[in-house]
């Protein structure tokens, strides 16, 4: 064999060996090796969440899952250990890792449990793993019945509203878990109420189904059920009543009960007197019913009309007395309007009514009536008595037209100046008058029905004195003069004036001179100044 011959050889050798049973078994040995290498690099806990379901009873735990350290062979050599919040009194845990729950869970009460978890190596009791700390969740189950916590509901919602018109809402609530299935999710229906409402299934809403008048029912009673899993099979359900009222509107306009009434009014009544009352209806309340009276025509000069707030009435006044004698019976129109009128229902028709009012004036012995309330007379002074004055007449005004008797109403001082004849009303003096001491007398006479002394009225006569020249100048006082002895002739040494009490309507013009016996031998001159 030459020397390429076993280099060739050694060669193929050495090719051949990698594949060789026992270099097989020593490459498998290295690879376990390396893997196990790396496992231990990334060692760590291995399981799935936990959940626990509520409610469940069971002579036997049950089991909730398993976790465990992926260096577990599965040989025993591994031992595992829980603590936390149930650990070894509800939650339990075996040698392989599996979790078991022991008793009844309420996950309104509690929701979850944090627990931690060990893995020991029972030759060393040695941790394998760092302590692992878990939660399990409790998983909810429908025991729960859904509760109106804020019912009985009250709502209002005005009338005639329409169709679709949000009313209230109604909401219910679950204790059970709304994150997990659908014990929690609730579905809303109508148990009472239709055809007028209808609710909304998710929300609650509860709408207007048709347009409702509060004059025909003012109030329902609605009944709203709220059941769980949407309303699937073995689902809870709660009810709540709704009481809802029908806020009133301006929809109905007043109207008069009479369409013709009748009323009466004595002559005698003075202004101001209620004559009667009319009352229109409305079916509204409030101020939707509030109203207010006219009276239209010329009637409205002689009556008046107001309105009574509190009962809604009209109530007829007395504007002016009425005379049975002039006019025996009035018809007066009598109107009503809505105060606050709602102009959605102007088109139902205007919100107004009239009546007719026959009103009779009823007659009554009336007093006397003077032609004149006051009466002004004159009369010159110092006349005769007996002298006339004046006259004043007074008339009955009913229709029997009774006489009259007249008088003078005065003091003693008067009754001895003027006497009036009872008959016929003429005035005369009974003694003369002087203007000087009384320029004018003011008396009362009075008319008195014969066959009714209670009858009686007054006028004023005011009585003026007229001024004759009946009085002489006066000097006001006595003048006593000086002069000086060496006084000028012609010189002003005295200035003298005299009164008179006559009234003049020029004023008085005097003439001055000396008295007769005093001109002779004077030394002394007046001079008239006009």
């Amino acid at each position: 064999m030459n020397c390429s011959t076993m280099l060739s050889l050694v060669l193929m050798l050495v090719r051949l060996w990698p594949c060789s049973p026992s270099m097989q078994n020593h490459s498998a040995q290295n690879t376990d090796q390396s893997f196990t290498a790396v496992q231990r690099v990334k060692h760590g806990w291995v399981w799935e969440p936990l959940f626990a379901t509520e409610e469940q009873t069971s002579v036997v735990p049950v089991y909730v899952g398993q976790l465990k350290s992926d260096l577990d062979k599965q040989d025993g050599n591994l031992k595992y250990i829980l603590t936390g919040e149930g650990a070894g009194s509800i939650f339990i845990i075996e040698n392989n890792g599996k979790i078991y729950v022991t008793q009844k869970l309420d996950r309104e009460k509690k929701p979850f449990y944090t627990l931690r978890a060990q893995a020991i190596n029972r030759s060393t009791q040695l941790p394998v793993e760092p302590e692992l700390e878990f939660v399990i969740k409790v998983r909810d189950v429908n025991d729960h019945e859904p509760q109106f916590l804020d019912g009985p509901y009250v709502a209002t919602v005005p009338e005639m509203s329409p169709e679709g018109t949000s009313v209230t809402q109604v909401t219910a609530t679950d204790g059970d878990d709304p994150s997990y299935g659908n014990s929690a999710r609730l579905l809303y229906s109508l148990i009472q109420g239709q055809p007028y409402f209808s609710v909304e299934p998710k929300t609650g809403v509860i709408r207007m189904a048709s347009q409702m008048d509060r004059e025909t029912k003012d109030q329902y009673l609605v009944i709203i059920q709220a059941k769980d899993m949407v309303g699937q099979a073995g689902a809870f359900s709660a009810t709540a009543t709704v009481t809802i009222n029908l806020s009133d509107i301006n929809d109905n306009p007043p109207k008069f009960q009479q369409r013709l009434y009748y009323m009466s009014v004595s002559e005698e009544a003075p202004v101001g007197t209620t004559v009667g009352k009319v009352f229109a209806e409305d079916s509204d309340i409030g101020d939707n019913a509030a109203m207010n009276y006219f009276i239209e025509g010329d009637s409205s000069d002689v009556f008046d009309i107001i309105t009574n707030n509190e009962t809604q009435e009209g109530i007829i006044l007395l504007k002016k007395r009425v005379d049975y004698e002039s006019k025996r019976r009035h018809s007066i129109r009598a109107k009503v309007v809505n105060r606050y009128i709602d102009d959605r229902f102007l088109k139902e028709g205007p919100f107004e009514d009239t009546t007719i009012v026959k009103i009779n004036v009823e007659d009554a012995d009336e007093p006397p009536v003077f032609t004149f309330e006051n009466y002004v007379m004159e009369i010159a002074e110092a006349a005769v008595s007996g002298s006339l004055v004046g006259v004043v007449t007074a008339r009955d005004p009913d229709n029997d037209d009774c006489p009259v008797r007249y008088s003078i109403v005065h003091g003693m001082h008067l009754k001895r100046l003027f006497s009036i004849n009872e008959h016929n009303g003429t005035i005369i003096t009974t003694k003369p008058l002087d203007r000087e001491i009384a320029s004018w007398h003011n008396i009362t006479v009075t008319a008195t029905e014969t066959r009714n002394p209670e009858k009686i009225s007054e006028a004023n006569v005011y009585i003026q004195v007229l001024n004759v020249n009946d009085h002489a100048p006066e000097f006001p006082k006595y003048y006593e003069t000086f002069v000086c002895e060496n006084a000028v002739s012609g010189q002003l040494i005295q200035s003298i004036s005299a009164v008179d009490q006559d009234d003049s309507a020029e004023g008085h013009h005097f003439y001055f001179s000396l008295a007769q016996e005093a001109t002779n031998n004077s030394r002394f001159t007046v001079k008239d100044n006009q």
